[in-house]
């Protein structure tokens, strides 16, 4: 077939994936085009762009608006990222039969291979194993509990609920409906069987237009929350050449049926019990006809740009190479930040981002959505940016991107970030026990743990910053010593509130230039010498401990990190004015989002459990049900109203 050249492509998605596209198409000599809508004006991709143009329609899912935007753009090609319309068949034939080069497999592969359902009809037919499953609730019974609701076009655990008994069946169905019509434009779900200790293990393609159809080893995706991809890795720890050689033929046959060409991912769900023969049984899951999120982990391994590869494709050239070019070298990880509240169950998180510095050293590679003083709010998924760290050995990759993770300095927005360094030094996943359930039978610690003394050695460095501050700020007199004064005086002090526990730090500047510093709890005298200030951090030694901290403060909030995590303090006024009363029996949103189901009414008589509420937030569903029994006197909010994160939702008395 004859090649095509790409001089402009337009990418139709946002965020982190956008700006990966980017980079290589301005290593390939390719501009591009980027696309956004009002909630996306000040975002990087935007600006990062060739040139930027905006939805009218207001949505990544208008195909057609893309379309005319391409046009007028005079892109060549679409490349469609991931998530939104990557793998939505019609949307790719349209793309083609307007003359735009579609970056991505044939429409007709996609229809076949994107829907669930129909990728499991056609591993049947190629004798690949595959799970018990029905479209059919009226057949839950014959699949057995515990059951796992899926939608058929989409993924990154949108649309899916583990059902654990047949009372639960209807509304879980229901909800995930909901979900993946939100998030995938198609409501169409179906049931499968579940399995709790498995690991979630698959296999990169990658094909061109000529009939050359590879694999590129496997990656291994089982740490995961919400039935969604936290960490992943490649090589997996457990799969040994023949099992790889395995599942990538079987990968290849699925995809040889179709003459499949870009990249693609087989996935498989792997039994982590061994066999009578010391082997690991596995089942086909689904197939995704798009580049996914994990995919650097197979680039640090393999060495190839899957981007550039998906380009080269698109335009017509070929691979180049075969299956025995192909080598796995070292290990890669990957860890997906997300801004969520992990203490509180996962629950996504918003604000602005007053500070996003990733670590300079240990190298690892950042691909971000965000940076400093970006907002995150509640239109898209919560994932800030994907860190990786690539080694000789999954031990040392482990250990590289838990310090990266630890050294950099994100203030405003909660982040997973200390669970992924708990989780990346935890002995369970460094003895590589990574199944699916590993969260619920490790529980790594969701936050960083601090002891007394270090807590108030870092509040007492958060304090000499503090008189920094206002030393610097200070009109007349910014020479005197912090505190001075001719005779004999209290003490400076700053109140702050750590995991709400209130503290006080004493300070009392010397004739040296030094500090004597004590808390309330401590009323022993420590001597403290600032080495280095500036507006974002403190170089101080505090009783002979040195800290370098670097500090971000907004309003009262001062986010402070010591090389080992980010710890978030409030700054407390002298005067503290009374709380504000919540409401007796008042139940509060637990996360910001969007009203979208009302089940109850001002007079109802209410039982524990029973579901009250339901909540959306980043294509993502929040049910709230009552904690006592009751009669619900106030309703404060209604379908299709926006709230924020702790307001009253509603009262029970």
């Amino acid at each position: 077939m004859s090649t095509h050249t790409i001089t402009t492509l337009l990418i139709a998605n946002r965020g982190e994936i956008a700006r990966r596209i980017m980079r290589t198409a301005r290593e390939m000599g390719i501009r591009t085009a980027a696309i956004y809508v009002e909630a996306d004006a000040r975002s990087p991709h935007v600006t990062e762009a060739d040139q930027a143009i905006k939805l009218a329609g207001g949505s990544y899912l208008d195909g057609d608006a893309i379309i005319e935007l391409a046009k007028q753009t005079g892109a060549d090609a679409i490349h469609p990222g991931y998530g939104f319309l990557s793998e939505n068949a019609a949307f790719a034939r349209n793309v083609k039969n307007a003359g735009i080069i579609w970056v991505g497999p044939p429409p007709d592969a996609m229809s076949a291979m994107g829907d669930k359902l129909a990728a499991k009809r056609l591993a049947i037919e190629a004798g690949v194993a595959t799970l018990p499953s029905t479209e059919d609730l009226a057949n839950a019974s014959h699949i057995g509990y515990p059951i796992l609701v899926k939608a058929a076009a989409g993924g990154g655990g949108k649309g899916m609920r583990i059902v654990e008994r047949r009372d639960d069946l209807v509304q879980s169905v229901e909800a995930a409906q909901r979900e993946a019509l939100g998030g995938f434009g198609d409501a169409t779900v179906f049931l499968e069987r579940y399995v709790a200790r498995s690991r979630h293990i698959e296999i990169q393609i990658l094909g061109d237009q000529h009939g050359n159809l590879l694999h590129l080893g496997e990656r291994e995706c089982s740490i995961q929350r919400r039935h969604q991809k936290v960490i992943e890795e490649s090589p997996s720890p457990v799969v040994d050449e023949r099992m790889r050689a395995e599942m990538g033929a079987a990968a290849i046959s699925l995809a040889s049926k179709l003459g499949y060409y870009s990249t693609g991912t087989v996935e498989f769900l792997v039994d982590d019990a061994l066999d009578e023969n010391g082997r690991r049984a596995f089942w086909f899951l689904e197939v995704n006809t798009r580049l996914q999120v994990e995919h650097p982990v197979t680039e640090a391994v393999t060495g190839l740009d899957l981007v550039r590869e998906q380009l080269r494709i698109a335009m017509g050239e070929q691979l180049g190479y075969t299956q025995n070019d192909i080598q796995m070298n070292g290990h890669a990880i990957e860890v997906r930040l997300y801004a969520e509240d992990v203490a509180g169950g996962f629950l996504p998180a918003t604000g602005t981002l007053h500070a996003f510095q990733p670590a300079v050293s240990p190298a690892v590679r950042w691909d971000a959505g965000v940076a400093t003083h970006s907002v995150v709010g509640t239109d898209f998924d919560p994932m800030l940016a994907k860190v990786i760290s690539f080694a000789d050995t999954r031990p040392e990759a482990a250990r590289r991107l838990a310090l990266a993770l630890e050294r950099s300095h994100i203030a405003g927005v909660i982040t997973n970030r200390d669970l992924l360094v708990s989780t990346l030094r935890h002995c369970a996943f460094l003895d590589a026990d990574t199944t699916t359930d590993f969260f619920e039978r490790h529980q790594p610690s969701p936050t960083r743990p601090v002891n007394i003394e270090l807590k108030e050695r870092l509040m007492t460095a958060a304090a000499l910053w503090i008189q920094g501050q206002n030393r610097s700020k200070a009109r007349v007199q910014n020479r005197m010593p912090s505190g001075w004064r001719t005779g004999k005086h209290p003490d400076q002090t700053v109140h702050f509130r750590f995991e709400g526990v209130p503290t006080t730090i004493h300070y009392r500047s010397r004739r040296d230039g030094s500090f004597l510093t004590r808390t309330a709890d401590r009323p022993e005298l420590c001597v403290a010498t600032i080495y280095g200030w500036s507006p974002n951090s403190i170089d101080v030694e505090i009783a002979g401990h040195r800290s370098r901290a670097t500090i971000t403060m907004v309003g009262s909030t001062l986010t402070l990190n010591d090389g080992a995590g980010d710890l978030e303090f409030t700054v407390l006024p002298r005067f503290t004015p009374p709380d504000a009363v919540a409401p007796r029996g008042g139940l509060n949103a637990p996360m910001p989002g969007r009203v979208i189901d009302v089940q109850v009414a001002v007079g109802d008589t209410v039982a524990v459990g029973q579901l009250l509420m339901v909540l959306e937030a980043m294509k993502m569903e929040h049910r709230v049900t009552a904690s006592e029994p009751g009669i619900v006197t106030k309703v404060f909010f209604g379908v299709g109203d926006q709230v924020k994160r702790g307001v009253a939702l509603l009262v029970i008395e």
